[in-house]
C-alpha cells in the first residue's frame, strides 16, 4: 500500500485546514492510522491517531481541542481537521499506517508505523 497526504497550504493564524490521507493498493480500513508532523530542525512528533475500528482516537496535548481525526469510509481516507491554527503548527504533516494488533489499538510512536506518506506542508502565518 502507498499513502498520500494532501490538503496542506498557507493559512493565517486562527484559520483552518483539512488534511486527507489516501491509500492506494489496499484499503485504509485495514490499518490503524496516525498523523505526525515535523518542523524544521525538530524531531517528528505525533499529532493524532485512530484505531482500525475508528472507535479509538488519541491526540497530542498540543492539538487537543483544535484538531480532529476522522475516518471517511466513502473516500477511504483518514482526515485531519485542523482548526484555530497557530504559527507553531507550521510543519510538514505526514500520515502513517500500521496493521494493528487489535481493531481497538492506536499507536503514538513513529517507530510503530511501517508505511508513510510523502508529507504535505502546512504553514501558518501570524
Amino acid at each position: 500500500v502507498q499513502l498520500q497526504a494532501y490538503g496542506g497550504g498557507l493559512v493565517q493564524a486562527g484559520g483552518s485546514l483539512r488534511l486527507s490521507c489516501a491509500a492506494s493498493g489496499r484499503t485504509l480500513s485495514s490499518y490503524a492510522v496516525g498523523w505526525f508532523r515535523q518542523a524544521p530542525g525538530k524531531e517528528r512528533q505525533f499529532v493524532a491517531g485512530v484505531s482500525r475500528s475508528a472507535t479509538n482516537k488519541y491526540y497530542a496535548e498540543a492539538v487537543k481541542g483544535r484538531f480532529t481525526i476522522s475516518v471517511d469510509t466513502a473516500k477511504d481516507s483518514v482526515d485531519l481537521q485542523m482548526n484555530s491554527l497557530k504559527p507553531d503548527d507550521t510543519a510538514v504533516y505526514y500520515c502513517a499506517a500500521v496493521v494493528p494488533g487489535s481493531d481497538s489499538f492506536y499507536y503514538i510512536e513513529a517507530a510503530s508505523y511501517g508505511i508513510w506518506g510523502q508529507g504535505t506542508q502546512v504553514t501558518v502565518s501570524s
